[in-house]
């Protein structure tokens, strides 16, 4: 027991930057704020710094100012880059670079012909291009960019034949860009993948520490709180980022796919795995050192596998010695739900280690072909909305002789995605992103305005930006708006370039909002609908396990019941919940939503009797 105090005592001192930014992740997540640092890609930032950096020396360097359309070609065609199989990235690359060319010279051209042509063939233009994607899987990014090239397009009005000009610019940026991106830069296509998996298993990792440091004092999650249930629900979202993203590579061969396949399989029953331990040290279920030791067991497992992981080998010395530590401590443990934990953690990560090995359940993210394709009349409703806020935010730049009305239209297309809650946080984060990088970029070209240094600066900053955009969206904005002001600067030097930046991101993020709430808004359900529905949930995964269901039907209604759970408390949140932030939950729905969670543990807790009585998980 000494032994296990002094180990205790270590991992409580353990702190660092990554832990650190994973604390924070789960806070701004329940709030509807994503924060992945495993998403930062050294590779992808060298990558998209090369591909600006070619065409802004060939139009520095030449003094063709007109052909700056190859530079913002090359760096949305990197941001274009999706993950998916090659073949499917191949396509949507050459479809964005194709579209692209046709509507910077469409646009360019239509809106030279004047007052007030370029008020109807921008929101014609972003309906079209968030329209017609729409029937293709996963296209939300080339419809997104293509939407961004249209007004931006209308931005700059020329007559046929220098906007042919600007269009060839566009096509040679984005094919110079599609070359590095698919051949002589190329990064492999799995590694998206890999860093959702690493991910998964890292939060696992979390959850144990924390019991691992909780000990035997009291668990956090004893009584209800804002923040309650934080791993699971940190866990769950990152399992399903990793389900959700595994759908794009369908596609691909059994070899490259399955060891995936079995590590996702294998996390859901580790989570499961916790889940029961968690309760546990909620409700004090047997003697606390067996829960410790447990903890301790499975956490020395966890940290192993992550190591072996990197090579999918089975026979790393490190890895080996922690299973057969794993192994012991579930011959010698008395109580039935922590054996259980035990046995199934152990059996899922020698399943891992097999990644030729067929999972053995069905996998659970498998979906039909036309999974990722938005519905149609879903898809027309948004277009129809983009068209509307762009139209709007017109009037108003027209209104107010904005200098650089585009940008706000920009805003308004990258903001306004989906329900009231992402149009909302992502409105905010844009806010916030580029009124940080205005003003940083206005103090720092109060002293550097030399389009030499300029160009030095811009080409890392362009990768750094690519490398951030899967990392946070405030952080991405933040590196954007420094990127975009320096290129205006240097392109088309002009008073208040910095602040016509934070106004103009600010007027479109707020129409952006006022569209959500008013044309066909969408808040969700109300809080205590889905506390029902979470009760609901969480019962049936409880009824399924003590009715003996077979694995499949307990996999299906403990992810339900997850999702549930979570959606819930991040309805607490957002901004349907403005007015609870004010008014403070009411103890009936704080007791509900600490029921969700006992439910699922219990439910977890008994799954694992069970599955330490018939000793196969």
């Amino acid at each position: 027991m000494q032994d296990l105090r002094d180990h205790n005592s270590g991992v409580g001192k353990h702190s660092s930057l990554p832990v650190t930014l994973r604390r924070m992740a789960r806070w701004l997540e329940l709030r509807s704020f994503g924060l992945t640092p495993e998403h930062f890609t050294l590779a992808e930032a060298r990558r998209a710094a090369v591909a600006v950096a070619v065409p802004l020396v060939l139009v520095v360097g030449s003094g063709q100012y007109h052909m700056g359309w190859a530079i913002f070609a090359s760096f949305w065609t990197c941001l274009c880059d999706s993950p998916g199989s090659d073949k499917q990235r191949r396509f949507q690359l050459l479809l964005f670079a194709l579209c692209g060319t046709l509507i910077a010279f469409g646009g360019a051209w239509v809106a030279s012909l004047g007052y007030p042509v370029p008020l109807i063939a921008g929101p014609l233009l972003v309906f079209a291009s968030v329209l017609l994607p729409s029937r293709l899987p996963h296209s939300g990014m080339v419809s997104t960019l293509l939407a961004v090239v249209s007004v931006v397009a209308v931005g700059f009005p020329k007559p046929l034949v220098p906007a042919a000009v600007q269009a060839l610019a566009f096509l040679g940026g984005s094919l110079w860009a599609f070359v590095l991106i698919t051949w002589l830069m190329r990064i492999d296509p799995w590694l998206p993948v890999r860093q959702s998996a690493s991910a998964v298993l890292m939060r696992l990792t979390d959850m144990v520490s924390d019991l691992v440091v909780t000990a035997d004092r009291p668990h956090r999650d004893y009584q209800w709180h804002p923040d309650h249930a934080t791993h699971r629900r940190s866990v769950r979202m990152a399992i399903e980022r990793l389900r959700l993203l595994m759908v794009r590579y369908q596609g691909a061969s059994a070899k490259q796919f399955r060891p995936f396949a079995t590590l996702h399989h294998s996390s859901e029953t580790i989570f499961s795995a916790l889940i029961a331990l968690d309760h546990a040290f909620i409700v004090k279920k047997g003697r606390s050192e067996d829960r410790i030791a447990c903890a301790f067991a499975i956490l020395d497992a966890l940290n192993a596998s992550r190591a072996a992981l990197k090579k999918w080998s089975a026979s790393e010395p490190v890895f080996i010695k922690a299973l057969e530590r794993l192994h012991q401590a579930s011959v010698a443990m008395q109580d039935e739900t922590l054996k259980g934990c035990l046995l199934a953690v152990e059996q899922a990560l020698r399943r891992t280690m097999l990644p030729f090995e067929q999972p053995q359940a069905v996998l659970s993210f498998t979906h039909s072909a036309h999974e990722g394709v938005m519905p149609l009349n879903v898809a027309f409703r948004h277009a129809l909305r983009q068209a509307t806020a762009v139209l709007a935010v017109y009037y108003v730049a027209l209104i107010f002789s904005f200098g650089y009305p585009y940008w706000a239209t920009m805003a308004v297309v990258v903001v306004l995605q989906g329900a009231a809650r992402f149009t909302w946080t992502r409105g905010v984060e844009r806010i916030l992103g580029s009124s940080l990088g205005g003003i940083l970029t206005l103090g720092f070209l109060h002293f550097v305005d030399q389009p030499l240094i300029l160009a030095l600066i811009v080409v890392p900053l362009a990768g750094l930006t690519i490398a951030l955009r899967s990392v946070n969206y405030t952080v991405f904005v933040l590196f954007l708006t420094m990127l975009f002001i320096m290129v205006t600067e240097m392109l088309q030097s002009g008073a208040g370039v910095a602040s016509a930046r934070i106004v103009d991101n600010t007027v479109g993020s707020l129409t952006a909002l006022v569209a959500i709430l008013v044309l066909w808004p969408d808040f969700g359900s109300p809080l205590s609908a889905l506390i029902q529905e979470g009760l609901r949930a969480n019962q049936a995964y409880l009824d399924a396990v003590e009715s003996g269901a077979d694995l499949q039907t307990i996999i299906k209604a403990r992810r339900a019941a997850g999702l549930a759970s979570t959606a819930a408390e991040v309805a607490i949140h957002d901004l349907g919940g403005l007015l609870r932030r004010f008014n403070r939950v009411s103890e009936e729905d704080g007791a509900a939503l600490r029921d969700l969670r006992l439910l699922a543990g219990e439910a977890a807790g008994a799954w694992h009797r069970r599955l330490q009585q018939n000793d196969k998980p």
